[in-house]
């Protein structure tokens, strides 16, 4: 039994009458089978105005405090306008701590500079200048789930003439720790380059080791759709699983999977992280580091051209120097 199953479970929550699969508070049918909800699960997803900031750049949906919150996006730094939301959103139900300081940032930052590669600038940890870290929450759904996976595939075992054969099978598969990045403000490739080995385990009801700086990004989307992509992420990785598990032979195409989930829990965490902004010759680029582990780090930095062009004409002069001695040890 999983983390997030035993939490629910220590919080009695309803199962579905037909497939007793765990009903989560606000569903108004069961995830699994689709059976109607018991009426009095239905009440904590009541029609209530919320009011958050939302960004007209990247469209993160930022927690709205009038006595801290600036008029501008922590993620991305473009104006952020007010919005009232009245249908039912999504909650975060779990806050990891950010165990990572500002100090611990920064140097993580200044030491990540200084390992960009021979294509970057050779002054760039040096010359560049933090102009802004900004600590911030950030959306995503964990889940459990177990499923029957269904699979088709092309493949070389077995293909005898042919380039070719068909296979097909079925396997049960158990998903566990699952994560699904529910945020605007951060891209996927940045969500998951900061998410492995974050402690699941440790979160609270509310945020700790947060200032009034910070910035809490909702969801904000309904749970229907919060489902459809966690559906999407389950099919991606079985399908990921069965090429690696389950189809037999090295070269593969036309795969295809169809799932039928048993059972699915899904938590909504909110993840700590900074927001770092550099100048490096009048240009800004910018950095996220894990709130949990400062040596998760994914960030933009720039690209060294003279290098390129040096590399180039190096090249370009090694090949003219052979050819000369070639053709002075042929004449």
């Amino acid at each position: 039994m999983s983390k997030h199953e035993d939490v629910h479970e220590a919080i009695e929550l309803p199962h579905c009458t037909r497939c007793d699969s765990p009903l989560e508070p606000g569903d108004l049918r069961c995830a699994i089978c689709g059976q109607s909800a018991p009426q009095t699960d239905r009440s904590v997803d009541e029609k209530v105005s919320v009011t958050l900031l939302r960004c007209t750049g990247c469209g993160a949906a930022i927690t709205y405090d009038p006595d801290h919150q600036a008029p501008a996006c922590s993620f991305c730094g473009e104006v952020l306008r007010v919005e009232t939301v009245d249908d039912p959103m999504e909650q975060t139900e779990v806050y990891l701590p950010m165990t990572v300081s500002i100090e611990q940032a920064r140097a993580a930052l200044k030491a990540w500079l200084g390992t960009r590669g021979w294509f970057t600038p050779s002054d760039l940890s040096s010359s560049s200048t933090l102009t802004e870290i900004k600590p911030l929450w950030w959306v995503a759904w964990i889940f459990d789930a177990e499923a029957l996976v269904s699979w088709t595939a092309d493949s070389n075992a077995g293909s005898g003439r042919s380039s070719w054969a068909p296979h097909s099978g079925q396997t049960p598969l158990r998903f566990d720790d699952m994560l699904v990045s529910g945020s605007r403000g951060l891209s996927e490739s940045e969500a998951y380059a900061i998410t492995p080995g974050m402690q699941l385990g440790t979160g609270n009801t509310s945020p700790s080791g947060a200032g009034d700086e910070a910035t809490f990004e909702r969801f904000d989307v309904p749970r229907s759709q919060a489902r459809q992509q966690v559906l999407a992420a389950i099919e991606q990785t079985a399908a990921d699983r069965v090429r690696a598990h389950h189809i037999p032979g090295t070269s593969f195409r036309k795969v295809r999977v169809a799932i039928v989930l048993r059972r699915l829990i899904t938590r909504r965490y909110s993840l700590p992280a900074y927001v770092l902004a550099y100048r490096y010759r009048d240009q800004l680029y910018r950095v996220v580091i894990c709130g949990q582990n400062a040596n998760l780090i994914v960030g933009s930095s720039p690209f060294s051209y003279a290098k390129l062009f040096l590399l180039i004409g190096g090249i370009v002069g090694l090949v003219l120097f052979m050819m000369m001695i070639a053709a002075i040890a042929g004449s």
